[in-house]
């Protein structure tokens, strides 16, 4: 690649649990000999997403390729974290051929948009594209509406709603900013289910972007990569809630990180996490087991109700046998009671 040829970066936005970490596990396997390097932006700082892509161990994508910025979201900190890590990938003597930004799951794309029009980037990066994931159960589950057939009614009586959810207009945002949205883990959809999600995303949807479905974030990168959308150009058509205001969603949703104690039993632990999810309205929770008695590490991600869990790698010898989870949800929390109970 020349000084003078723009590195295109693809931006991956969509809800908590959506797949994204997963959709670009896959991308890095199938880069089709492509170098890439990514920027990884957590909500909460145990860098779950981070650390499991560094685990894959590919070449196309080395350790030294994954920035992980988890101590604030993205648009929140553009001057002081998202541009030096840009400059600091461009002034490498191997520029990686795509740059791929996964924003925390709480992000507005927009901002992160509008930042690689800043005079520093614009000349030597442009944005190739907006993806959106969405997880299909969630969205047949009404988790971006506070009341989904109270909010439908409303939107077929009124364009022009407000919505009460954040949720909601989170989600809209990231729609509204995609060049491509994924509809993914639609295996888990019945073809009724899906069928109906697919028409009314569609719907909500520009006329040139396009929806495609998936299952485990599978992807051809052909279809995610060399979109040419430009985006940083055309911020207008990309519509957003929190258009010309400075504060954003965050000020919406809580995070916080708890140690527990070691389980003896993925079983015991799996029920504990979704009594404290029903119980407490959590949104998402992932983190790191240390299981009694194994040695490879316990990878634990929650959406909702559903919990996945799988040993990724063996702990080191250099790094503490703990179990640490991030905690996920709106504002308002009981972050002391939900400790005392999966502490206890």
């Amino acid at each position: 690649m020349t000084m003078t040829q723009k590195i295109p970066a693809t931006v991956i936005t969509g809800f908590l649990g959506a797949g994204k970490t997963s959709l670009i596990r896959n991308l890095i396997e199938n880069a089709n000999g492509k170098r890439l390097a990514l920027i990884i932006n957590e909500f909460g700082d145990l860098g779950v997403d981070g650390e499991v892509l560094k685990g894959c161990g590919n070449e196309n994508c080395s350790e030294e390729d994954i920035v992980e910025l988890a101590n604030g979201c993205i648009c929140c900190t553009v001057a002081d974290d998202f541009l030096p890590t840009i400059q600091s990938l461009l002034d490498r003597p191997d520029r990686p051929d795509h740059i791929i930004v996964e924003t925390s799951g709480l992000a507005l794309p927009k901002p992160l948009v509008r930042a690689f029009g800043w005079p520093e980037v614009r000349t030597q990066v442009t944005v190739d594209g907006v993806v959106t994931v969405i997880d299909g159960p969630a969205y047949r589950d009404g988790l971006f509406a506070s009341n989904p057939d109270a909010v439908q009614a409303q939107r077929e009586a009124d364009e022009n709603l407000d919505h009460d959810s954040p949720l909601e207009e989170l989600f809209e945002d990231q729609i509204n900013c995609a060049d491509l949205v994924i509809l993914n883990k639609s295996d888990l959809l019945d073809e009724p289910g899906l069928e109906t999600a697919t028409a009314e995303i569609r719907a909500r949807l520009r006329p040139s972007v396009k929806l495609v479905k998936a299952s485990h974030g599978l992807i051809d990168s052909a279809v995610l990569l060399g979109i040419g959308a430009a985006a940083e150009d055309d911020l207008d058509i990309r519509k957003s809630h929190h258009d010309g205001e400075d504060d954003h969603e965050h000020d919406d949703f809580d995070s916080f990180v708890l140690e527990l104690p070691n389980p003896t039993s993925i079983e015991e632990l799996v029920s504990k996490l979704k009594t404290a999810i029903e119980d407490h309205g959590i949104l998402r929770i992932k983190g790191f087991i240390a299981l009694e008695g194994k040695d490879m590490r316990l990878v634990v991600q929650g959406v909702g109700n559903r919990i996945q869990h799988y040993f990724d790698r063996e702990w080191n010898t250099d790094e503490p046998r703990s179990s640490r989870l991030v905690v996920i949800g709106e504002h308002g929390l009981d972050a002391n009671a939900i400790t005392r109970f999966l502490q206890g």
